[in-house]
């Protein structure tokens, strides 16, 4: 069998209002500013960055993760406010969650060792975020959008009981399975 490598990465994809919210944002964004390349997926905080696997072997990738997702407890987050990174990428904040933090450490080393996979920088300076605008945000623009971002209020506490598996189709990142968190003690999000 020849190899078909897809590109994935693994993200945590709200769901309800926070994922309408952050949309909602997007597409203002390109309504004002003409950026629109955050619409080629669904709002989402990342915690393992672009690799690419034998698409082929999808099924096999899906139950190593769901074993590793399946050992974790869901966790509350809270996304609140903006920032931004030099001037090119404009996100939602995630407050600091030593849970997600802790996650995402050890499927790094998931990945390492059963997957081989190896670590991006990106993965390895973890600074959970959601993007709302970024490659198509040209310099002139920033000041300007970022201005228009700030006056806008985002405050919403989540729960996080899954994580998802992305693959790149036809210059979209599509959801190709949810990775369900294990039935661990749950925290309240009130």
């Amino acid at each position: 069998m020849t190899t078909n490598k897809e590109k994935y990465f693994i993200a945590w994809v709200p769901t309800g209002a926070v994922q309408q919210h952050a949309e909602e944002i997007k597409r203002k964004l390109q309504e004002k500013f003409g950026v629109k390349y955050a619409l080629k997926s669904p709002a989402h905080v990342t915690v393992k960055m672009p690799f690419l696997w034998n698409g082929h072997k999808e099924a096999d990738l899906v139950k190593k993760l769901g074993a590793f997702f399946s050992s974790h407890e869901s966790f509350p987050l809270i996304l609140k406010g903006f920032s931004h990174f030099r001037q090119r990428v404009i996100f939602i904040k995630v407050m600091p969650q030593r849970r997600l933090e802790t996650l995402q450490e050890e499927l790094g080393r998931y990945c390492k060792l059963n997957l081989k996979l190896d670590a991006e920088l990106s993965d390895q300076v973890f600074k959970p975020h959601m993007t709302v605008a970024y490659n198509d945000l040209k310099k002139r623009d920033f000041e300007d959008c970022f201005g228009y971002v700030k006056s806008l209020t985002f405050d919403r506490l989540a729960r996080v009981d899954e994580f998802a598996l992305l693959k790149k189709i036809e210059g979209r990142w599509e959801v190709v399975s949810f990775l369900k968190l294990g039935q661990g003690k749950a925290d309240s999000v009130d």
